[in-house]
């Protein structure tokens, strides 16, 4: 946590120039940045997963047809399947598991008192007037219409923005490639989870006034680089 810690300061120290009071938030944009920069190849590679996928529907409508009567050989056929034109349906998942080491690191950052054995300095920065280790309902003390209740209240109009964003075209990409079960049958939920897909970007908005404001700057800008990746790769 120390490194962690010396990593955002370091970061703050050298954008102190441009944004003053706020560096240590505008580190924390930063090294969203770079961690979506660093996990953007998998991303690329699970958008060509993707899209890989969705030219199997054919092949795969095809074993449903011959294998329709035994779903044991019928979901063997799609795992070769898989395996011969070398698609994992697995590599969409890894772009965001590799995100969630950071997210923790700057939720434990800003949520502890002291680090290395000393009082954690980075509690004192700001964004604006709300402070990076507070939450929403500590911004709320100081009323709606205060310094930190207005920097959340951007926050929010920025993560429904996307949210919205996000639906449209979730929604876009489902009626382009619609999930097909590996079975003959509807897989028990399958309508159900494709009904609330397109509204997971929403739960941001939960995620962003439950945890400190720092953790909730990660959210927010990985969140907004996600969908402007995915409209980018999946056009």
């Amino acid at each position: 946590m120390s490194v962690f810690a010396n990593l955002v300061e370091r970061l703050a120290d050298l954008l102190q120039p441009l944004f003053g009071a706020s560096a240590a938030a505008a580190a924390i944009v930063l090294f969203t940045a770079l961690v979506r920069l660093l996990v953007h190849p998998l991303s690329r590679a699970a958008a060509r997963g993707q899209k890989a996928r969705t030219a199997l529907q054919p092949k795969i409508a095809e074993l449903r047809k011959k294998h329709g009567k035994n779903p044991e050989k019928l979901q063997r056929a799609v795992l070769e399947l898989h395996a011969e034109e070398k698609v994992s349906p697995l590599a969409g998942c890894l772009p965001g598991l590799l995100q969630v080491p950071a997210f923790f690191l700057l939720y434990h950052l800003f949520s502890s008192d002291t680090i290395g054995g000393r009082a954690n300095e980075l509690l004192d920065h700001q964004l604006f007037a709300a402070p990076l280790g507070e939450r929403w309902v500590d911004a709320l003390q100081g009323g709606l219409l205060g310094g930190a209740g207005l920097v959340y209240a951007g926050l929010f109009v920025v993560v429904a923005g996307v949210a919205a964003f996000s639906y449209r075209l979730s929604k876009r990409m489902m009626a382009a490639n619609p999930a097909l079960p590996a079975g003959g049958e509807q897989v028990a939920g399958l309508g159900a989870v494709t009904k609330v897909m397109p509204f997971m970007s929403f739960f941001t908005l939960v995620t962003v006034a439950v945890v400190p404001l720092a953790a909730a700057l990660y959210v927010v800008t990985s969140t907004t680089w996600s969908v402007v990746e995915r409209a980018v790769l999946y056009r």
